[in-house]
């Protein structure tokens, strides 16, 4: 009889050579069936012998009780991020730049490998054995996603091979592959369940699951692309060299992975690569150019959270033809009606996109849009879907027509003298822009009351419990919990987070008011003006103008918000319901100007220690004018980990840079 202990570190074995077979060198040696019958003989003698189960086994990537939250990973060396460019002349710069700071005798040679448009973890074994696994997060610390990784069939629990060090951090992609993504969804239609979005918000959800037999069900894979911390047994000298060795100990990298002596074998890696994106079972937004040299690397170092020594090349956003179907009017809180097209879905830019924005009756002209027409739509990473232009007419083909009255409230659409947005003319009574209202003033950048989601807010107006934002405050948990989907628990939490959110700032309280023409950057820069709401109630438009950003036109839009009885008599009473912030005491310098009155700041990167509206408001406090891009006229710039272009163009244009411990020292020194 066979010693039961042999039998199964020989099925491991076994198991570990063939998964390496498939996932890493892409060729098996034997049939999926023939796999599981591998796989199935060890789950049989494990569970004969339980006493000599170990976590390694190929049988224990799923385990555990689901987890109440995610434990927090601080990565021991930073997962950096990197520099972008979408053209030659650009990557040309940065070779430039790369050549300026190592020695003549140096030389440049290059490794390329497919963006994956994933989630980037790091993979950190002890031992050979997989130890934990954590997102990057922002760079510095992340989330332990140990057990969930686990699940993944591509990620080894043992290194193979041999001189595997004792301690290697390894980074890498995750990702949901395209046909595991259409496959996932076809099951999930069949069944009538929820659909993943796209493929990467498909990673990035199974990632997230609490319960990681919930993230096993879902098609993910992983390719590894670099190491982090590693024990000084192992010493490469090529970036290259690494991700063989890697390779070597079972663990995949992408093979269209390649290693170039000059930047002209990247361009043409990059071309080949683009025409070749449609036909990869994973998606892509570009390339990884990397100095293969690891000891050039250390000469070139990195500036802030970023390397000099990588860039990524960013192919243009796709685009896709499809059949525009209709198009809807949408009213928003301030009467706008804003036109939707309603699309046949198709797949672009990584998400199946079934509306796209028209923006206005003067874009549908431009475009000479008709319903039936054929049309290209165009999306990159995170923007709104957007019709690009007209390919084909159908003869059925209608043209697109403005309502005359609004889709909501049936009261007459007009415009403002010769501006392009056409409004509802009934703004107290038509239900969508109360609802709009509604909805700004609870929203996070607002008064940020939690768990007051859309479809709440639709049943407290169709149940006649609120038409003001004021009403929200004589909401009683008994109310909440007669709505649909709503326990005495949830219904307790929402009235906590309504109580909360009074206590706020001047500036989250004025954007919150939904004022025609006052943004959030506006908002914080009328708080620091004015410092007070009576001070703002009284201004004239003369008086507003002198604010930075405001001109005639936003003057008179607050002028005249102010001066509607029905408005103003909302606001009091919203201060009537226990409303209050922080009176704001300006800081002023020799002159009586503000600490930073003419300078403007730009903020990029992820901020730890504040929010970005904070770290805006603190600095609009001081008078600064806070800018969303760099110019000529930017003042100085502060730079959190994941800052990209706009850092760039900083350093080029030789404009100070704060990093966030120096930007907090700045704010201390210079707050009262």
């Amino acid at each position: 009889m066979a010693d039961p202990k042999q039998s199964i570190e020989e099925l491991r074995a076994s198991i570990r050579h063939h998964l390496h077979r498939y996932h890493v060198l892409d060729d098996p040696e034997i049939t999926d069936a023939e796999f599981d019958a591998l796989y199935d003989r060890l789950v049989a003698i494990e569970a004969e012998h339980p006493d000599l189960v170990s976590e390694d086994s190929p049988t224990q990537r799923v385990g555990g009780d689901p987890a109440s939250k995610f434990a927090e990973v601080r990565h021991e060396l930073p997962m950096l991020s990197l520099d972008k460019s979408t053209t030659a002349e650009e990557l040309e710069r940065w070779e430039q730049r790369c050549r300026g700071l190592i020695d003549e005798a140096d030389s440049l040679h290059y490794t390329c490998e497919p963006k994956i448009d994933g989630v980037a973890v790091s993979l950190l074994y002890r031992d050979g054995q997989l130890a934990q696994a954590a997102t990057r997060g922002n760079g510095q610390t992340g989330e332990d996603v140990t057990a969930n990784v686990r699940t993944i069939r591509a990620v080894p629990l043992r290194l193979i091979g041999e001189r595997v060090p004792s301690v290697l951090d390894v980074r890498g992609e995750v990702y949901m592959p395209i046909s595991g993504f259409e496959a996932y969804n076809d099951a999930a239609r069949r069944n009538g369940e929820r659909l993943i979005i796209n493929p990467r918000n498909g990673a990035a959800g199974s990632l997230r699951q609490l319960d990681p037999s919930m993230t096993a069900a879902r098609p993910l894979s992983m390719f590894c692309y670099s190491i982090g911390i590693v024990d000084d047994s192992w010493a490469p000298t090529h970036h290259f060299d690494v991700l063989m060795a890697l390779k070597d100990w079972g663990l995949r990298i992408n093979p269209r992975t390649a290693r170039f002596d000059s930047l002209s074998g990247c361009r043409d890696y990059i071309n080949r690569l683009e025409q070749d994106r449609d036909s990869l079972d994973y998606a892509i937004d570009g390339a990884v150019l990397k100095v293969d040299d690891l000891a050039v690397r250390e000469k070139l170092g990195q500036v802030t959270h970023k390397p000099r020594w990588a860039i990524a090349f960013k192919y243009p956003a796709e685009e896709a033809s499809t059949t525009l179907e209709d198009v809807d009017f949408q009213v928003g809180r301030t009467g706008a009606i804003t036109p939707v097209a309603k699309l046949d879905p198709i797949f672009v830019g990584g998400v199946t996109v079934s509306n796209a924005t028209l923006h206005n009756m003067d874009e549908i002209e431009r475009l000479d849009l008709h319903i039936g027409d054929t049309v290209v739509v165009h999306r990159a990473g995170d923007v709104i879907p957007q019709v690009m232009r007209v390919t084909k007419r159908a003869e059925t083909a209608v043209p697109v027509a403005m309502p005359v009255a609004c889709p909501v409230c049936g009261a007459p659409i007009a415009r403002d003298g010769d501006q392009v947005v056409a409004r509802c003319t009934a703004p107290t009574t038509c239900p969508a822009q109360r609802k709009e209202r509604i909805r700004h003033f609870a929203s996070r950048l607002a008064l940020d009351i939690e768990g007051l989601g859309d479809k709440l807010i639709d049943q407290l107006i169709e149940n006649e419990l609120i038409e003001t934002p004021g009403d929200l405050f004589r909401l009683t948990v008994e109310q909440f919990e007669a709505l649909e989907r709503m326990g005495r628990k949830s219904s307790e939490n929402v009235v906590a987070a309504i109580d909360r959110s009074r206590s706020t700032t001047f500036s989250r309280f004025i954007y919150a008011l939904g004022i025609r023409e006052v943004g959030e950057t506006t908002a914080m820069s009328l708080a620091a003006h004015f410092g007070d709401l009576e001070p703002l109630i009284a201004a004239t438009a003369e008086d507003l103008q002198t604010v930075d950003d405001v001109g005639p036109i936003v003057a008179e839009s607050i002028v005249s918000y102010f001066a509607d009885d029905g408005r103003r008599e909302l606001v009091r009473e919203l201060v009537l319901h226990g409303i209050v912030w922080e009176v704001v005491e300006r800081k002023v310098s020799d002159g009586d100007t503000l600490a930073l009155d003419g300078e403007t700041w730009v903020l990029t990167g992820t901020l730890e220690a504040l929010t970005r509206n904070d770290a805006k408001a603190r600095l609009v406090a001081l008078g600064a004018k806070v800018s969303g891009s760099v110019s000529n006229k930017t003042s100085r710039v502060v730079a959190g980990p994941g800052a990209g272009s706009k850092l760039t163009k900083a350093e080029e244009l030789e404009i100070p840079i704060l990093d966030e411990e120096a930007f907090l020292a700045f704010l201390k020194q210079n707050e009262p």
